[in-house]
């Protein structure tokens, strides 16, 4: 099993950061795909969807609190985008290239994820397989990010890496997980 801890690091801004650290882990065993995210910290300061007692696939959810993920193909320019609410909805975007040919990925019709929140922590659990979208012997270039909705109106971008002069999850240098089937 090829398997990497992160820690996310805040897209650096003369905004007020919330207290909060965002760290977790992500494996891959031959086509399937755990990723574990854990938000920790004074959670009163951002804002944080409530279950859903109905969770569906949603537009626009990095607009609030958001865990992302890009899976892209080593030597190929097409990637995948992963949007997590903790309110339980979810969506996949497939790209041809850098922002080019967005589209939702209609492999995955459902994307149960698991939502675990105390007063001071978040964890979201996501456990999948890959099949759909690619083959057993690919290797992952892998990018993991959070947007952070702050109560004062704020917004801030966390990421493993920030390649560009703006936060821009996207960039293709800033997927720096390789994950190889196992």
């Amino acid at each position: 099993m090829s398997q990497q801890t992160f820690s996310l690091q805040p897209f650096p801004s003369a905004e007020i950061l919330p207290d909060v650290k965002i760290t977790g882990n992500i494996s891959r065993k031959d086509n399937q795909l755990a990723i574990n995210y854990q938000l920790v910290g004074d959670l009163k300061q951002i804002i944080i969807a409530q279950p859903s007692n109905t969770p569906a696939r949603k537009d626009e959810l990095w607009q609030d609190t958001c865990f992302e993920f890009f899976l892209g193909i080593q030597n190929s320019q097409r990637y995948w985008e992963f949007n997590l609410s903790p309110a339980g909805n979810w969506n996949v975007y497939h790209f041809d290239g850098y922002r080019q040919g967005m589209q939702e990925e209609k492999a995955f019709t459902r994307l149960p994820f698991k939502i675990e929140q105390q007063t001071d922590s978040l964890a979201l659990a996501l456990n999948f397989n890959l099949p759909q979208i690619i083959t057993v012997e690919q290797i992952l270039e892998v990018s993991i990010t959070t947007v952070i909705k702050h109560k004062d109106g704020g917004v801030s971008y966390w990421a493993l890496a920030h390649r560009g002069v703006e936060a821009d999850f996207h960039l293709r240098d800033s997927f720096i997980i390789e994950l190889s089937p196992d």
